[in-house]
């Protein structure tokens, strides 16, 4: 089976899902690249309690100042692992665990140089998922998580200190498989995290030249006003 190398960044995830997210991650990866953003918890400890880690560290936070440095840093870390296929999650990210089978036969292809998933944003528990408005995963479509490196493609980031997305832009247009292979995001789980990642997307983006108000405003809509259906396996 081809190299897999997994890449992400954390940041004071120690008290989250990271243990969960590397444990899963060691049934279909070969290494993991971590590039911790100045963490003031345990997380960097967490991470090299996994032997496939290989952890950098920041002196300094980034990521709410610049993240497409700090993605930019990530890759550079990343592609000098002579890697061979790399897989970009978070760490409150699972690739259902069926990928475990179907991956190997996703990455021996030969047709098509990149991967893409569907997220699916579990609301409120670790059981039901959004469905209304850009929440929906079957209207947003398909986004590129897996690619297979190519050494000779620029790795320029857009020049924007947020929603910057994950890979570098030369990857996000390349051929791609839709697989139906889903993953659970888990950044929404909590009912407790909700309103301060609000407060957080709107201070970034106070001017919603990247997300629309509306949608920002459908973080906090209450329960009876978001539409939900269950993540089933």
């Amino acid at each position: 089976m081809p190299k897999v190398t997994a890449m992400m960044i954390v940041r004071n995830e120690a008290n989250r899902y990271l243990e969960r997210c590397l444990k899963a991650l060691t049934n279909y990866v070969d290494e993991l690249v971590i590039l911790d953003d100045a963490s003031t918890d345990a997380t960097p400890e967490i991470c090299l309690s996994f032997p496939m880690v290989k952890l950098y560290c920041r002196d300094t936070p980034l990521f709410l100042k610049d993240e497409a440095q700090l993605r930019h840093e990530l890759w550079h870390y990343t592609v000098a692992t002579n890697p061979e296929w790399i897989l970009a999650l978070d760490a409150d990210e699972f690739l259902e665990t069926r990928a475990v089978r179907e991956l190997p036969y996703l990455l021996k292809q030969d047709f098509f140089p990149a991967i893409s998933f569907r997220l699916f944003d579990c609301w409120g528990r670790e059981d039901y998922y959004r469905v209304d408005g850009l929440w929906n995963p079957w209207l947003r479509g398909f986004s590129i998580y897996l690619v297979k490196y190519q050494p000779w493609l620029d790795a320029a980031w857009p020049l924007q200190k947020f929603h910057c997305g994950r890979l570098p832009l030369a990857y996000r247009h390349l051929p791609h498989l839709e697989s139906d292979l889903r993953i659970k995001h888990l950044g929404w789980a909590n009912p407790a995290d909700i309103r301060a990642k609000y407060e957080r997307a709107v201070s970034q983006d106070p001017t919603f030249k990247y997300m629309p108000r509306e949608h920002y405003e459908s973080i906090l809509w209450p329960a009876d006003k978001i539409k939900l259906e269950k993540w089933q396996d």
